[in-house]
């Protein structure tokens, strides 16, 4: 199946992929830093087909960016802290704020708008609880629009990864 900018989209949207764009994306998932050769040989294709398909699923949005996946714990950030915020209004305006806000927390590597008991989910990374206890009574509190702050401290990751299934 060719695969171009303008391919049907599937009944939920994104463009149909064939198995050969699949194993190319679950390929560079793995090792980004595969070569088109290697990543060529590994689903049967040529090298300039390989290349020429890497670039379209680019184009297209379904590869935003090459990555290197850092150890948190070497470069001291090994400590994951979960925090979840409640904002005193639901306005536009408030989340506004806050998302802005929010890019500017140091160690900050997720930060979500969700359902339920809280309005913010936000993925932390800092060196220890000295640093994450500075961090919170530096920038946590004077977040803007907050009313409650909760904060959970991973014990153990069982799972962090980026890959999608595929």
């Amino acid at each position: 199946m060719k695969l171009t900018k303008h391919s049907p989209a599937t009944p939920n949207g994104p463009p149909a992929l064939d198995r050969i764009d699949r194993a190319i994306l679950r390929l560079l998932q793995q090792d980004a830093s595969i070569s088109n050769v290697s990543l060529a040989a590994k689903v049967k294709l040529s090298a300039p087909a390989c290349l020429r398909r890497v670039e379209r699923l680019k184009e297209l949005g379904l590869i935003r960016g090459i990555v290197a996946l850092l150890d948190p714990k070497a470069l001291g950030a090994g400590m994951l802290v979960v925090i979840g915020f409640v904002l005193d209004r639901s306005t536009p305006e408030a989340f506004a704020a806050f998302e802005k806000a929010a890019q500017k927390v140091s160690g900050c590597v997720e930060c979500h708008v969700v359902t339920g008991e809280f309005d913010y989910f936000m993925l932390v990374r800092t060196r220890d609880n000295e640093s994450f206890n500075q961090l919170h009574a530096e920038q946590l509190l004077y977040l803007p629009g907050v009313r409650q702050v909760r904060s959970f401290m991973v014990l153990k990751e069982i799972l962090s990864t980026h890959a999608l299934p595929l």
